[in-house]
């Protein structure tokens, strides 16, 4: 941890609230303990912050929001650069941080400083492209048109899965539209956020700035008041669907905006006419990768009947050589579950499905011999879609079902409450364009032979149903994070009112 704290340049501090370069907010609050998914024990101690620092870092992403929101576009677009530019600079230390903290392998920690780096150049085109639209008037000697100016201070929830990433999504693109934020990381995580602040300091202070990017590191009561704080008119949350919904209730009350990335119960449609060996090196990634635990994760196959026994058998044969252990060891392919709750989690969703009737094909068991949060990468095979399966388990379980035809394979793909993420593999054209179609997939994200997970920035990401239905990241998400304003201006001498309505002379 030491070395990793020297690569970047980073000193200990006696706090977890920040609102700029040189304001590390120190509490007495009780400490947050970081521990090492991989070994147990104890990393580092985050002091929190209290509600007193809480209200210093939103005072002062509110009043860095009254000046940064009058520095032009292309201007703002030059920090993000800036940030981008100290993320390429950090990359590996940063990467392998992610890694020692979260548990994920350390390609995929690098693999999410580089999305990190990806929507910094994004962003950056982006500050010369926030278009409004020009229209027609129905009055003579009028100009209608629309502008999008920024929102204001925003809060950012995120989750323990992608300890930096998601900030960034946010970040990037806020800053680009002239908005300040507070970043509350998971408590899982805290050390990453602390880094990435550390980092922005950096680039903030570089730029004559401070308060743009602020943070405050602390659990479920941080989060509760970055969404009942009528200061933030937009939260972004990561995370599970029950606490979206309170997250979702507490903004709405206070009539603010929410952007809400929620859970996922992904599932890959697997043809009789699909390349099963590119099937079954997308679905071992989406399904593996990360411990099963993205919110993209590939959780269900529905495999058409003919080819289900030819399509467990290779992905029997795959699990079978997965490498589990260190994160940071470059041979691993699957680490830790983040926590022991997720590890009992897994387990009691195994029973459960065993209980109705599924047939382990491999895996199921923990890995003591490896240390109190491995497990083993689970392949189920269900004789029909049970309550366990609707269910989103953050783990590495895969349950597979099959199916006769496309129709019945797409409502059992639907059938679920979470609507991220799907795939269909299939060389058929038809196929595809019925999944692709109005009566196929219901997700967000929708993809014909890859795998439901590694989005890439440049398309907006987020789900339909309970996943919450928010997007964040590319396209034009951005307007999420400013307000529109229609403007009429009357460059004529006559005073014509819409519709025709005459009111007097």
């Amino acid at each position: 941890m030491k070395s990793l704290l020297e690569k970047l340049s980073l000193q200990p501090v006696n706090a977890g609230a920040c609102s700029g370069p040189n304001n590390w907010i120190e509490s007495d609050a009780r400490p947050i303990v970081s521990c090492n998914p991989t070994t147990g024990e104890e990393i580092a101690a985050v002091i929190p912050a209290t509600r007193e620092a809480y209200d210093r870092v939103v005072a002062g992403a509110q009043s860095a929001f009254h000046t940064w929101r009058t520095v032009p576009a292309p201007k703002r677009g030059e920090l993000v650069r800036d940030l981008g530019n100290i993320l390429r600079e950090y990359k590996e230390p940063l990467g392998e941080l992610v890694s020692l903290e979260m548990g994920k392998i350390r390609v995929e920690g690098l693999g999410e400083v580089q999305e990190m780096i990806d929507i910094c150049d994004f962003a950056l085109g982006l500050s010369r492209q926030l278009y409004g639209l020009s229209m027609h008037s129905e009055r003579p000697g009028h100009r209608m048109y629309e502008q999008w100016h920024p929102l204001g201070p925003i809060g950012i929830i995120t989750a323990f899965n992608f300890p930096v990433a998601v900030w960034s999504w946010n970040a990037a693109i806020a800053a680009a539209c002239g908005d300040t934020m507070v970043w509350k990381p998971s408590e899982v995580v805290p050390l990453a956020g602390i880094a990435v602040q550390h980092l922005a300091n950096r680039v903030m202070a570089d730029h004559g700035l401070a308060g743009v990017f602020n943070l405050a590191v602390g659990a479920g009561d941080v989060g509760r008041w970055i969404t009942e704080d009528t200061r933030l008119p937009l939260v972004s949350f990561t995370g599970s669907i029950p606490t979206g919904r309170r997250v979702a209730q507490a903004v709405a009350a206070r009539l603010g905006r929410s952007i809400l990335e929620l859970g996922g119960n992904n599932a890959i449609i697997v043809s009789d006419k699909a390349d099963l060996d590119l099937a079954v090196r997308a679905i071992v990634f989406g399904s593996v990768g990360t411990a099963g635990q993205r919110c993209t994760t590939t959780r269900r196959i529905i495999a058409q009947e003919n080819i289900v026994d030819a399509l467990t058998e290779r992905l029997v044969k795959a699990y079978g050589q997965v490498p589990i252990g260190d994160p940071l060891d470059p041979h691993t392919l699957m680490g830790p579950l983040a926590s022991s709750r997720a590890v009992e989690a897994m387990i009691r969703a195994v029973d459960r499905a065993l209980a109705d009737g599924g047939e382990i094909l491999t895996g199921g068991k923990t890995r003591p011999d490896l240390g109190a949060q491995f497990v083993e990468p689970t392949i189920i095979r269900m004789p029909r879609q049970t309550a366990i399966v609707t269910e989103e388990t953050f783990a590495p379980i895969l349950y597979v079902l099959t199916y006769r035809d496309l129709e019945e394979a797409i409502s059992l793909h639907n059938g679920v409450t979470q609507g991220l993420s799907s795939a269909i593999f299939t060389d058929s054209v038809r196929e595809a364009e019925q999944f692709l179609s109005v009566i196929g997939s219901d997700c967000g994200i929708a993809n014909v032979n890859i795998g439901t997970s590694g989005a890439e920035i440049g398309g907006a990401f987020g789900g339909e149903k309970e996943t919450g239905g928010g997007r964040e990241s590319g396209s034009d998400a951005w307007k999420a994070y400013m307000r529109r304003q229609t403007n009429t201006i009357n460059w004529s001498r006559e005073l014509p009112l819409a519709q025709g309505i005459e009111f007097g002379d």
